[in-house]
């Protein structure tokens, strides 16, 4: 017959096994949400990443939207500012009119201007297939070949984009062909 001592060994034996046991259970429960919460916390910085460039996305498309929009009324306005030169140049009798033109003229240039509008250069430039658009070609020996001898109509940049290109008479030095 087992004696108490033994009986002792047998339940302490079992205890330690049950302990044993339920240590390997709470070790693999513990490893697996340490795993888990490290897949969250990736999945977070991911969301939060994928958050933060459709954040940046919507910006950029918003501000080009916007551009385009400027561009657009930029463009619209550029035969008025056409018709004001052309009308600026004719004589007037009117005096006063002719004034109150060119004021109304001058304000709205300063207006485009501030908001990006610049007018391409043409006086005393070389022509520049980029900008400027040929119109006219002039034999001339006493000029630099490719020089800008005059502007029919003026070419614009807005915000450092071509919105038309300036047409203008080109000097072409016969002896350079």
């Amino acid at each position: 017959m087992a004696t108490e001592a033994d009986q002792q060994t047998v339940e302490t034996s079992e205890g330690n096994k049950l302990d044993q046991t339920q240590k390997e259970d709470v070790v693999s429960e513990r490893d697996r949400l340490a795993r888990e919460k490290q897949e969250l916390q990736e999945l977070l910085l991911r969301n939060r990443a994928e958050f933060d460039n459709f954040r940046k996305r919507t910006e950029k498309e918003r501000k080009e939207l916007f551009e385009f929009a400027s561009i657009e009324s930029v463009k619209a306005l550029l035969p008025i500012i056409d018709d004001f030169e052309r009308a600026l140049k004719v004589e007037s009798a009117d005096k006063e009119y002719a004034r109150g033109m060119e004021l109304i003229y001058q304000r709205l240039f300063e207006a485009l201007k501030k908001a990006g509008l610049e007018p391409v250069p043409t006086e005393g430039q070389i022509f520049d297939p980029h900008i400027h658009h040929a119109v006219d070609m002039v034999d001339s020996e006493d000029q630099t070949d490719q020089a800008i001898l005059k502007e029919y109509q003026r070419g614009y940049n807005f915000k450092g984009r071509l919105l038309r290109p300036a047409m203008v008479q080109v000097a072409v030095n016969p002896s350079k062909r």
